[in-house]
């Protein structure tokens, strides 16, 4: 959605609604780059001080991260993702794993019950997707779209709470992904999802909860052979 110039409140408000929307509806993805200061000046047609201590705001709940000398990207889509960001940014990779396992089960089970065409539709896209950016051997593209694949299960659960609470763990989620999938690609980090599809398609509740209750353990050689994402 484009960018429109403030006015009338306080123009800092103004200005950090407009970039929570910006990041909160999709328009600037976890990951991104977010226009320049000098960018959102002109777009906004405020003084590069106010755009500064907006961005500023924003860094500070945790919704972007200023790299100096790169840029400021995006790096959750709530102030409460922020917080989880910060918050288990020194976990347990296991705990992490233990958490994503327990809600990843549940909203497969869910998903075999629920699931509708469009979702089934949408699986089948994100798997192949998730099979390309392997076969391309770009890892952070193949974490994107593991991550992407595995959202869209919780999605297809049709659980609003699940949904949110999932996405918000967004950020946690891919960055111990990329941590177990490493620097070159390995066999067992690529563990076959389409298993779990199938089980979705068919309705099969316990053998979809059977297939995502793994998939978070990834491809940790500390896992004792656990099977991998």
């Amino acid at each position: 959605m484009p960018l429109t110039s403030p006015h009338k409140a306080p123009l800092v408000d103004q200005v950090i609604t407009q970039l929570r929307t910006q990041i909160t509806s999709g328009e600037w993805p976890v990951g991104s780059r977010i226009p320049t200061e000098p960018e959102l000046v002109e777009r906004l047609g405020v003084a590069r001080n106010t755009v500064r201590e907006a961005v500023r705001a924003l860094a500070h709940n945790g919704l972007l991260t200023i790299r100096q000398g790169s840029g400021t990207y995006v790096v959750a889509t709530s102030e409460l993702a922020g917080v989880m960001g910060r918050r288990f940014a020194r976990a347990d990779p296991r705990h992490v794993a233990e958490l994503r396992s327990a809600l990843e089960t549940k909203a497969a089970a869910l998903a075999a019950e629920r699931r509708t065409d469009a979702d089934l539709d949408q699986l089948e896209l994100l798997l192949e997707r998730r099979a390309e950016a392997w076969r391309s051997g770009d890892l952070d593209e193949f974490v994107e779209a593991d991550a992407t694949f595995h959202t869209a299960v919780v999605a297809a659960a049709h659980n609003e709470v699940l949904a949110a609470l999932y996405a918000d763990l967004g950020f946690v989620v891919r960055k111990f992904l990329r941590a177990d999938v490493g620097a070159e690609p390995r066999p067992r980090a690529l563990t076959d999802h389409g298993r779990l599809v199938e089980a979705i398609r068919a309705g099969d509740a316990v053998a979809a909860a059977a297939e995502a209750s793994e998939h978070p353990y990834v491809s940790r050689d500390d896992h004792g052979g656990q099977p991998g994402e």
